[in-house]
């Protein structure tokens, strides 16, 4: 990351956001970090990066406090951290089985959290808006004083999102289609501050970008699901959604002539093949219980059940047959398995891997490695939050004295920034 320097053309409160800009995300991707380390990754002077320190200390973004003596000569450099209560961001995940809400603090802080899960039948708009308010309820109780701090609202969905405007137009396994959420949600939470939706598999490629499996890798595949799939891709390290926020949608690619309807009306579908429904018919299961029905059979495998093994090696035969036209198409440097396919990646890899050997192009397949995700079912939670803080690292500028700053407009005009 650099700094941004004086030049001619550039007035002094321009370049003065634009590193404040810099230090707060250092400090949010990377944790604390000495005044020393922030002049050698923003590339400001000392004075500078003392001066802007200052600013963000007083405005509650950052604290500062002494280094550990580590026995070397010199005076050591103060510690920066960001506060975790300084900025916080509500986030949101709606998944097919399960309802999520969290606090997250500035620096990825986790600072409270709620997860429940639910009836697929129990999908429409209306029940899934009232069963997260009871959430947001529930960590209002718990949390005012983030509350106090809240700075945006991140909501990760298993469908196809518009990100504008946080339009669903197709959610096959929640059975939606067009359902305005982001406004549904407005209306229900407040419009205090801004709210920003996004597509689960998206969101859980930026969260394990940024801190988990594929931190510096900046061309990363996220392959992930529960009862559907969906995919996230992160290309010169950004994330890729398409013109509308409508890529990623890997589940619905067509795998199978033969095979089984999916809940998008096609026929053979990537998520027919390795979705948790199929896996639970291959081994002679029914899904009448959610994720406790996967994680009854995870069990029973995990002991060496025959039946249990033998349906997680098939479904890691299609997961190989449909990643390898993935990887010939979009040539990643690493494929992350989040969600479901993190959990199976124990039974699955070395299956996996030799599809890929057998189908993929010798060039791609060469500098490609699958891995599992290290953020569980939690990472479009955190995507979602990554989602919601970027006007906060975009422009610190406009939140260190909010007494002064009517948050709800200085948030829509970062919002225009953030999808366009």
């Amino acid at each position: 990351m650099t700094s941004v320097r004086d030049e001619p053309g550039l007035r002094s409160e321009t370049i003065r956001r634009a590193n404040l800009s810099s230090i707060v995300r250092e400090l949010h991707a990377n944790g604390p970090m000495s005044r020393s380390g922030l002049v050698r990754r923003t590339g400001l002077t000392r004075s500078a990066i003392r001066g802007l320190i200052g600013e963000l200390v007083a405005g509650g973004l950052v604290a500062e406090g002494p280094a550990a003596l580590l026995g070397t000569p010199g005076r050591p450099s103060p510690v920066v951290r960001p506060q975790p209560d300084g900025a916080v961001v509500l986030a949101l995940d709606i998944e097919v089985d399960s309802l999520a809400a969290a606090f997250i603090g500035l620096g990825g802080h986790l600072l409270d959290h709620v997860r429940i899960d639910r009836p697929r039948g129990h999908s429409t708009l209306t029940a899934i808006v009232t069963d997260l308010v009871e959430l947001v309820d529930t960590l209002n109780a718990r949390s005012e004083r983030a509350t106090r701090a809240l700075v945006g609202i991140g909501v990760a969905v298993a469908g196809v999102v518009r990100r504008a405007d946080g339009l669903v137009s197709r959610a096959p396994n929640l059975g939606w289609t067009d359902q305005p959420l982001g406004d549904r949600l407005a209306r229900a939470l407040g419009d205090d501050v801004q709210i920003y939706v996004g597509n689960e598999a998206d969101l859980g490629a930026l969260a394990e970008a940024r801190r988990g499996a594929a931190v510096g890798a900046d061309h990363m595949l996220f392959i992930t699901g529960e009862v559907g799939v969906g995919g996230g891709l992160i290309v010169d390290g950004r994330p890729f959604t398409g013109v509308a926020g409508y890529g990623g949608e890997v589940g619905h690619v067509a795998v199978n002539p033969d095979g089984l309807e999916c809940s998008c009306g096609a026929i053979g579908c990537w998520e027919t093949e390795v979705g948790a429904m199929r896996i639970l018919r291959r081994a002679g299961r029914t899904a009448v219980r959610g994720r406790a029905d996967i994680d009854a059979l995870l069990a029973d495998a995990a002991a060496g059940e025959p039946t249990a093994l033998a349906a997680l090696a098939e479904t890691g035969r299609w997961v190989g047959i449909g990643l390898a036209g993935l990887v010939n198409v979009l040539n990643p440097r690493l494929v992350v398995f989040g969600g479901l396919f993190e959990r199976i990646h124990p039974y699955i890899g070395p299956i996996v891997d030799a599809e890929l050997d057998r189908r993929t192009l010798p060039a791609p397949r060469r500098l490609v490695r699958v891995v599992a995700g290290v953020l569980g079912a939690e990472a479009p939670l955190l995507g979602a939050a990554e989602l919601a803080f970027e006007p906060v690292l975009a422009d610190p500028a406009l939140w260190l004295n909010r007494s002064d700053v009517d948050i709800v407009e200085t948030a829509k005009i970062a919002v225009r920034r953030v999808v366009a």
